[in-house]
């Protein structure tokens, strides 16, 4: 069974504006985009930085460092510098609270 705890109010996102919380260690950035929320590894596998400093755009989180794009659905970098994919974990919304599993979905 996967368990989720609570990462943060819905109504604490801003549309495109991710929001950095740690859950039992884990960086965390979540992001709220076209109506859906996700969660993703808020560390760059490429340069070891804060993903959720970057900018969010057609559904990807961008390294403020270097450039590499991440799809926010798949963890995949749509170019270079990045190769490795960051690891995405599942969300649910129960009211007004988001919830993140640790549970790593790609």
């Amino acid at each position: 069974m996967t368990a989720f705890q609570r990462a943060c109010g819905l109504a604490e996102l801003d549309e495109d504006t991710p929001k950095r919380v740690e859950l039992d260690g884990t960086p965390v950035a979540v992001v709220r985009t076209g109506g859906e929320v996700f969660a993703i590894n808020d560390i760059c596998s490429h340069a070891n930085v804060s993903l959720s400093e970057g900018e969010v755009e057609d559904c990807q989180i961008e390294c403020w460092l270097h450039g590499s794009a991440f799809d926010l659905r798949t963890g995949k970098p749509s170019g270079l510098p990045a190769t490795r994919p960051v690891p995405v974990y599942p969300v649910q919304i129960d009211g007004d609270d988001v919830l993140v599993s640790l549970s790593q979905e790609s």
